[in-house]
């Protein structure tokens, strides 16, 4: 084929792609190409979105090429667009391209006795459709907003109210039964948590792949596969899925607040529904707490539109104290002034949030148990630096060997 040929070319991508918005990974700019009727997931670069972008069958890649060069400031040569279609024919991504057959996936971890999890529903799919259309009464904004406001309310109520709510939660741990009672309600909460997040991922055009059970003693927990979430049209829809289940967790809690409420100070129940109260309270709003890999820390990514979010901030930190000791900048200049506010707060606001955790830990357990207990966060946290310290040490004396 000649070169004038090649360029009068008009292919078209499969139209049931969908290419995702511009996201960050450190210093580079990629987009997320998913493909339905694979399952495949392709990330490419800028450049290679704008032709594919344009790739509708209307334009000859001369029209595409024009555009190109003036967007970029670069054209494109033969070798470069045989080697550009060849790849995207090879990939299953024109319209008259054959689709490769997905390959099989890595068998899943064997579960065992310690950690595993196990499907609890072999089509998940059909399961969140059914409820999505047993739930479409609740998504009219005639319910969702008296529904949110009293969620708001409950915040309020529980912040006024917390001096009580601790001294019950307290007096909640003296009574093993009354505490394990709590404690599966609350389980009970966050699988309704993980059914939030299909139901409304379902409801914004995500599919869901899984429904199952995670256990990695002592803790078992259910957990709900969203996919696709990344292309979602906005980015609301995305943060929504995202906090979708601490929401349902409060909701789960709406109708305990008027029981605890109305019962006398005295009563039996007021531990159990005080400590209901705010543990299932504390489990929701740190659900919302931006650290991986919670809901919260999801949210912001999708907010930020930006990938790795927490690997991102470690590596700019680290590029930061370097710029900073040797005084050279050239490294943290590869980082856009919105890149480095996002990946420096974020730092920041991690080490903010660890010490006040760690304080708090340490205070709470020092009120109940004394000033020996309020020393073993801190203790828990200088053994696990420790032994991330003797591990980075032992892979590298290993390396050493073996080069």
């Amino acid at each position: 084929m000649s070169s004038r040929q090649l360029l009068e070319l008009r292919p078209r991508i499969r139209p049931e792609l969908r290419i995702g918005r511009p996201l960050r990974r450190g210093t580079a700019v990629l987009h997320l190409v998913h493909d339905p009727s694979g399952g495949r997931q392709l990330e490419i670069g800028p450049k290679e979105q704008f032709i594919i972008a344009r790739l509708d069958g209307t334009r000859t890649l001369a029209e595409v090429g024009e555009q190109y060069a003036a967007h970029f400031r670069a054209r494109l040569g033969e070798p470069q667009w045989q080697q550009m279609m060849g790849l995207l024919y090879t990939r299953g991504l024109l319209a008259d391209a054959p689709v490769p057959v997905a390959p099989k996936g890595e068998e899943p971890p064997r579960s065992g006795l310690l950690s595993g999890r196990v499907k609890l529903t072999a089509d998940a799919p059909a399961l969140i459709d059914t409820l999505h259309r047993a739930t479409r009464f609740a998504r009219r904004r005639a319910v969702l907003a008296p529904l949110l406001a009293l969620v708001a309310a409950l915040l309020v109520a529980v912040a006024v109210q917390l001096p009580t709510l601790i001294d019950e939660t307290r007096r909640l741990g003296e009574n093993p039964v009354a505490l394990f009672a709590c404690g599966t309600l609350l389980w009970t909460s966050l699988a309704l948590h993980e059914l939030a997040h299909g139901l409304v991922g379902r409801a914004y055009g995500g599919h869901i792949g899984e429904i199952g059970l995670r256990w990695r003693l002592p803790m078992t927990y259910l957990y709900c596969e969203v996919e696709d979430v990344r292309f979602f049209a906005r980015r609301r829809d995305q943060i929504a899925t995202a906090a979708a289940g601490a929401v349902a967790n409060l909701v789960f809690l709406l109708p305990f607040y008027p029981a605890w409420a109305l019962l006398p100070a005295h009563a039996q129940a007021r531990p159990f529904l005080g400590g209901l109260l705010l543990l299932g309270t504390a489990v929701a709003l740190g659900n919302l707490l931006p650290l991986p890999p919670l809901d919260g820390y999801k949210a912001l990514g999708y907010g930020l539109d930006i990938l790795e979010l927490a690997t991102g901030s470690r590596t700019f930190a680290a590029v930061a104290v370097r710029a900073a000791i040797r005084r050279d900048g050239t490294e943290l200049r590869r980082y856009p002034v919105k890149l480095r506010l996002a990946y420096g707060g974020y730092a920041l606001t991690c080490a903010v949030l660890a010490a006040a955790l760690l304080a708090g830990a340490s205070a709470l357990l020092a009120s109940w148990f004394g000033p020996l207990a309020g020393r073993l966060p801190a203790l828990a946290v200088l053994a696990a630096l420790v032994l991330w310290a003797a591990g980075r040490a032992l892979r590298a004396l290993r390396g050493r060997k073996a080069g």
